[in-house]
């Protein structure tokens, strides 16, 4: 599933993962039966400042923007369940417009946008393994990766031939557009209070 190995030898069924998630000092994926700990700063409650600030900035946008619409907004305390319960992971933020999420308490199934922010230990799971994963959801039409290091974000737009086209925006007077959601969001809004510098081209060669 990705670089980390399991650490829990047993199969576990859908209905034992989320009990054993209520018992949980830190979450877990879920993956055909095997559980995984969540990789990086969000697995547990004592995220990076960064994160923390990047993913709050987003939430907030997000929630300002859709306000008195029925897309719901979640952050990484919310599962997301892939393959009709075959897997459950926590993005760092993801909207649904579904109507069959507004019945949901705990669980997400048709998230429209999902937006992960970026560690070193997370990152090439959150570009390799889970977008391969996340591609399986069929509502799924924007896909958002956020540095947390550089004023760097990476936004995967699929059109309607099904393919995957990225963007990058490197400046804080930059706008991410989330058409699906008919919205717009700074990445100074984003960014805000992180403190951290554009990306100068000649860093990313």
């Amino acid at each position: 599933m990705s670089a980390a190995q399991s650490t829990y030898q047993r199969r576990y069924t859908v209905e034992e993962y989320f009990a054993f998630e209520e018992q949980s000092d830190i979450r877990h994926e879920y993956y055909h039966g095997e559980v995984f700990p969540l990789d990086g700063p969000a697995a547990m409650a004592g995220a990076t400042f960064a994160h923390n600030t990047i993913k709050q900035n987003c939430v907030i946008a997000l929630r300002q923007g859709l306000r008195g619409s029925s897309c719901r907004v979640f952050d990484e305390n919310v599962r997301l369940s892939i393959e009709q319960d075959k897997q459950f992971t926590y993005p760092d933020v993801m909207v649904t417009c579904h109507p069959d999420d507004q019945r949901e308490t705990r669980i997400a199934r048709h998230p429209g946008l999902i937006m992960e922010v970026l560690s070193a230990s997370t990152e090439a799971h959150d570009r390799g393994w889970k977008f391969q994963q996340y591609q399986r959801l069929p509502e799924l039409q924007q896909y958002v990766l956020i540095s947390q290091n550089q004023v760097l974000v990476e936004n995967y737009l699929r059109d309607s031939e099904n393919v995957w086209k990225l963007t990058t925006l490197r400046s804080l007077t930059d706008s991410l557009l989330l058409p699906s959601l008919s919205l717009s969001v700074s990445l100074g809004a984003i960014y805000e209070e992180v403190g951290i510098s554009p990306l100068r081209l000649a860093d990313s060669y």
